[in-house]
């Protein structure tokens, strides 16, 4: 059930309707509801899945209180369970790339990587003794299979959402939490609809037909995709958080203006900011972080990346993405102190440069891809984009502005190309993080008509919805 859809949107009515509902008249119950809708949400994506995910939530909350500190034999058992979760994500998502295709599995369970990694984080916390064993059941898979959350993260600390269970907020938001959490659904809708898919249908045109773009329109097709996984990401983030508010949650920050980075470094810092989290605390510092000499911090920062990119997905074009990355970051730290001497327009340029380049890969269905349409970008002629690359852009919208002012026909393709990159770029660039705004957020009429306004165009746009790319991964 996409979050782009009617359905889920009345799946959400009818949710939040009854978590309060029953949340006032007593929490239990409210508690219980809300898992009932969680898992009817993850089993309604799949059965099958949902009968993977099931078990390895009930290894997690049976073994954590066995691993805490001092527990006999809490280390072996702490290695058994996350072995568990390891070989689950490595036989449902990797089987077929690990064997060169000989094997692989039929389906893969709906948010797998995001459900692996958090009950990872929650061992871990709890084998540290940083987080307590969840008591109750109820708490534990509401954590494990928290709808919003779910399928394309944010990726949940446990110390930042079980005890929100308990407090007072939780199934019970005030007025000023339901009139955010409405903003922040309403922005993430916008984001998907009006910009993400959008710009996807000019990044797909220009995949299909990598020969025929000019330099200029491949450099359109590479930032379209910067432009478009922010969009599309960031918006089902907003979404998620906005959906959590409205049941008493907050969810975690995720993005923070990230193109508006200055180094490789900080960007991560501001780019899917739950999984940099997970990476820094479960796996760069147990390998050691930068506490044993320069040349051990590079291969600890190299390895993180090629896991954030094995994580990514199965293939060697998202091994190749993590390694660049991770080599970038490294070259940023034997840089030093010079780098930070450059002007900020100049290190903000290198950054951004270098993460729309490093997207290529990404995006790309494999190396050779990558290299042609980065090929085109450098040698393709500086001719203008053709007509084609925008085709399928704003159909309807653009069917009605050709009945109501034939005059602009002509100009149509280019004013809505144009209109389309400045307004993500706007966008991208100077807003301030949704999340964040949301603290601060009073409704207002000029808010609300706008609000109003996107969200109905957005929903208007449904019959020619895309899935969020992040829920591939």
């Amino acid at each position: 059930m996409a979050f782009q859809t009617l359905a889920f949107l009345a799946f959400l009515a009818v949710t939040v309707l009854l978590c309060r509902i029953l949340g006032k008249g007593g929490l239990p119950a409210g508690r219980l509801m809300l898992l009932l809708c969680c898992l009817f949400f993850c089993a309604q994506a799949g059965w099958q899945g949902f009968a993977v995910l099931l078990p390895g939530a009930g290894v997690s909350f049976l073994a954590a209180p066995r691993t805490v500190p001092g527990k006999a034999g809490g280390k072996a058992l702490f290695l058994c369970a996350i072995s568990y979760h390891i070989l689950v994500l490595l036989g449902f998502k990797y089987l077929g790339f690990l064997t060169g295709g000989a094997w692989s599995l039929p389906f893969v369970p709906l948010g797998l990587s995001f459900f692996t990694f958090q009950q990872l984080w929650y061992l871990k916390e709890c084998r540290a003794g940083e987080t307590a064993p969840a008591e109750r059941l109820t708490d534990y898979l509401l954590y494990s299979f928290f709808f919003p959350s779910l399928t394309s993260g944010p990726i949940l600390e446990p110390n930042g959402f079980l005890p929100q269970l308990s407090a007072p907020a939780f199934l019970r938001p005030d007025d000023r939490d339901s009139a955010a959490g409405l903003y922040a659904l309403g922005c993430g809708l916008c984001k998907k609809m009006l910009l993400a898919d959008p710009l996807g249908v000019v990044v797909n045109n220009g995949w299909e037909r990598i020969g025929d773009l000019s330099a200029p329109a491949a450099w359109a097709v590479i930032l379209g995709y910067t432009l478009q996984l922010y969009f599309d990401f960031s918006g089902y983030c907003d979404m998620a958080a906005g959906c959590a508010r409205l049941l008493g949650i907050r969810l975690p920050v995720n993005f923070d203006s990230p193109y508006r980075a200055l180094s490789v470094t900080e960007f991560w810092k501001r780019w899917h900011i739950t999984l940099t989290t997970f990476l820094r605390q479960c796996v760069y510092f147990p390998l050691g972080g930068s506490r044993k000499g320069r040349s051990r911090t590079y291969l600890n920062i190299l390895l993180v990346f090629l896991l954030s990119g094995f994580w990514h997905g199965a293939g060697w074009t998202f091994l190749l993405w993590g390694a660049l990355h991770g080599l970038a970051q490294v070259a940023e730290r034997l840089w030093g102190g010079k780098r930070d001497r450059l002007p900020a327009v100049l290190r903000w340029a290198l950054t951004f440069a270098f993460v729309n380049l490093a997207w290529v890969f990404f995006r790309a269905p494999d190396i050779p891809s990558a290299l042609a349409l980065l090929r085109q970008a450098a040698a393709g002629g500086f001719a203008l984009p053709r007509d084609w690359l925008v085709q399928g852009l704003y159909g309807k919208e653009s069917a009605a502005l050709g009945i109501l002012l034939p005059a602009l026909k002509p100009w149509l393709n280019t004013a809505k190309f144009c209109a389309l990159f400045l307004a993500a770029a706007v966008a991208a660039l100077l807003p301030g993080n949704t999340i964040r705004r949301m603290d601060a957020f009073r409704p207002t009429v000029w808010r609300a008509a706008l609000l109003s306004l996107g969200t109905a165009w957005s929903i208007l746009s449904f019959t020619g919805v895309v899935s969020f790319i992040y829920s591939n991964f």
